[in-house]
């Protein structure tokens, strides 16, 4: 700058922080109250409690979305603010009322809010009249990490493994040798991945990358010395153990979307059910595994067809409708949102005719998309019967008797989105239902991501940058796109 303008002054880094940045948070700001102050949809939320390891800072986040009148979502971060001293229900339900009060958002629109397991969470939000969901994905971890310690034999080779991907990790020197056999051998050089003990699917890809390298590793071994050995027991135990974790990983992978809703909830976690009670020929030696795995998803998901919230949401899902509910429940909920519709006063709307909606073409099957093709067809079969009455009621029924759009691998929530868009008119009572069902989502991801970035804005090198200029740098940082799309 100094040889392009001379006469140029760069503005200093206290301009940028308490000039520059501010002004941006406040326009930025300005921008969310109009898109919350343009809709009256009920908005759905997720928080998370995150603590620095090069701080004593803790913050915690609430990230809202919903989706307006033309099923368009919108996603933006509300509050990541200092969370100082204990954290308590007390103090953590004090927060929560300050932040809704902030944004002048009243607790009659909160239609939930997602959150992880710990006790003072839930009792925060219990305590504030707030609804709210345990992450989906959390509850997965806790299921899978029971399966993967059932069993003596499984610990010992996920161990081992371990030491032999830690071996690696610490020697460079190990790496260029085996980075050479994996060359004479023709195969792609990879790295081994190393697992970590918050994210059961890291273990999944530590074991599936000593798999892929298991010939590479045995030449290694019998020309260098390794702390630990997989034995030919091992391998075949390990091969087997991911397996029957592949559609643990695949439903991992469905629920960290963004986009992802707490319709899904239901359908993946029945498919899972019924994919793990089957016999299959690559349950040899890890039976007791499969065995807690089905145990303990049926435990911690054991109530949620009984949830309205999730429910509702399965039903307004044109994937799913009523397909995944056993008979009794299937009454109940067509009782439950008949209950809902009778609220909704549809004497001026009228049914225009059927519209097609777009069914996307699956590219390849998968373990768990195949089960859900065989719910879909025995439903389809058994869905027969009538509801006259209201308008409402033969909306409901019209729609519970269309047949679910197609499911495909590479399907998103554009296209329930897109179907209600194009199909909102032909059904005026059902689609404020949807509205407000399908903006929820399953997981707490949104606010684990913003945390991501956090420990990247709070570093060793910005280890005494204040809670305030921290919240306006992820603030900004996340929702200065939805102003310059």
């Amino acid at each position: 700058m100094k040889h392009l303008s001379p006469r140029y002054k760069l503005p200093s880094r206290r301009y940028f922080s308490d000039t520059a940045l501010p002004e941006l948070f406040e326009r930025v700001s300005s921008h969310i109250h109009k898109l919350l102050d343009g809709t009256k949809s009920p908005v759905s939320f997720t928080t998370d409690i995150w603590t620095s390891n090069v701080s004593l800072m803790s913050m915690l986040s609430l990230t809202a979305q919903w989706l307006d009148d033309e099923f368009e979502l919108h996603q933006v971060l509300l509050c990541c603010e200092e969370c100082p001293g204990s954290h308590t229900a007390d103090n953590l339900r004090a927060k929560f009322d300050k932040m809704l009060a902030e944004w002048k958002i009243d607790k009659k629109r909160v239609h939930v809010v997602l959150r992880d397991n710990a006790r003072n969470m839930t009792k925060a939000l219990d305590d504030g009249n707030l609804p709210s969901l345990p992450c989906m994905a959390h509850t997965l971890q806790l299921a899978v990490i029971e399966g993967l310690q059932s069993q003596r034999s499984i610990t010992d080779a996920v161990a081992t493994g371990r030491r032999i991907v830690t071996h690696f990790k610490h020697s460079s020197l190990a790496y260029s040798k085996l980075h050479a056999i994996q060359e004479e051998l023709g195969q792609p050089k990879k790295r081994l991945q190393q697992d970590v003990p918050t994210r059961w699917n890291s273990t999944f890809y530590m074991l599936q990358s000593l798999l892929e390298q298991k010939c590479a590793l045995g030449l290694y071994a019998t020309e260098h010395e390794l702390p630990a050995v997989l034995t030919t027991n091992q391998w075949g135990l390990i091969e087997n153990l991911l397996s029957i974790l592949e559609p643990f990983e695949e439903l991992t992978k469905t629920i960290s979307s963004s986009s992802a809703t707490a319709a899904v909830v239901i359908p993946e976690i029945t498919a899972l059910k019924r994919l793990l009670g089957r016999a299959a020929d690559t349950d040899r030696g890890v039976g007791t595994a499969k065995a807690t795995l089905l145990e303990a998803v049926q435990r911690r998901f054991k109530d949620i067809e009984k949830n309205p919230l999730y429910a509702v949401a399965t039903a307004m899902d044109p994937r799913y409708k009523t397909c995944y509910f056993s008979a009794e429940v299937k009454d109940e909920v067509k009782r439950v949102l008949l209950n809902m519709l009778d609220t909704v006063d549809t004497s001026a709307s009228k049914p225009t005719p059927d519209q097609p909606s777009g069914e996307p073409a699956a590219k390849r099957a998968s373990q768990l998309l195949s089960v859900h093709a065989e719910i879909l067809k025995e439903s389809a079969s058994n869905e027969e019967e009538r509801l006259l009455g209201s308008p409402s009621s033969v909306q409901l029924h019209r729609y519970l008797s269309e047949l679910p759009i197609k499911r495909s691998e590479d399907e998103t929530v554009n296209d329930v989105l897109k179907y209600w868009h194009e199909n909102k008119t032909h059904y005026p009572a059902l689609a404020p239902l949807a509205q407000a069902y399908l903006s929820a989502p399953c997981t707490s991801v949104d606010s684990e991501r913003l945390f991501s970035l956090a420990s990247n804005v709070i570093d060793e090198k910005r280890n005494r940058l204040s809670g305030e200029k921290a919240e306006m740098l992820l603030f900004v940082k996340k929702n200065l796109p939805l102003m310059v799309k």
